[in-house]
């Protein structure tokens, strides 16, 4: 039996050699930002991220893989009570894992109350901190607040921040009561809300 002859490759060897160093280099830009990410890290992660950073950043490579593991921080959410019309009161949360639905939704919610959790000081932090962030953070609230009361048709709504306490394996072993810092983040109503 007689094998077919080869035909000689389209590409040069100076073309596949460029195309191979371009893959690799899209490839480390792919891989090396997760292994660069936040302690714990790799500190020759780091080292070589440093030349691919314009190319991770010109293609929005960068993004937080190491959101969910393996160190998770506390998550947070917005705890809402509403006024209605009459006079009775509804209560909820922002995300609200049973009523948003497709899950793309629960998920783009939970990076609303994120957002908003990044941007919110501590309770205990000095007052002067506190008025300072306030700029910042108001106006998204007032933003979820607008959305809250069209949504439901209520009359004022108060908004709390939760962050949700996340014990370590100890604690859990132990079983401990945990208790979720709650910061609250104002009342609104609708002419207050609309602005």
């Amino acid at each position: 039996m007689a094998f077919p002859e080869s035909k000689t490759s389209l590409w040069s060897p100076a073309g596949r050699a460029l195309a191979s160093v371009l893959i690799l280099g899209y490839l480390a830009a792919v891989i090396v930002p997760p292994l660069a990410g936040p302690p714990p890290a790799s500190e020759l992660a780091g080292r070589i991220l440093q030349p691919l950073r314009p190319l991770v950043g010109a293609l929005f490579l960068g993004h937080g893989y190491r959101f969910f593991a393996p160190n998770p921080g506390p998550g947070h959410s917005i705890h809402w009570t509403m006024m209605m019309p009459d006079g009775s009161l509804r209560s909820g949360s922002v995300p609200d894992d049973t009523t948003d639905r497709p899950r793309l939704l629960y998920h783009r919610r939970f990076m609303v109350s994120e957002k908003i959790s990044a941007l919110v000081p501590p309770a205990d932090a000095p007052a002067d901190v506190q008025l300072r962030a306030r700029g910042d953070w108001q106006p998204l609230v007032k933003g979820v607040a607008a959305t809250l009361l069209r949504r439901e048709g209520g009359l004022s709504v108060r908004l709390e921040m939760v962050e949700h306490y996340l014990p370590d394996p100890a604690e859990v072993l132990a079983s401990g009561t945990f208790s979720d810092a709650v910061v609250p983040l104002g009342s609104y109503a609708w002419a207050e809300a609309s602005r």
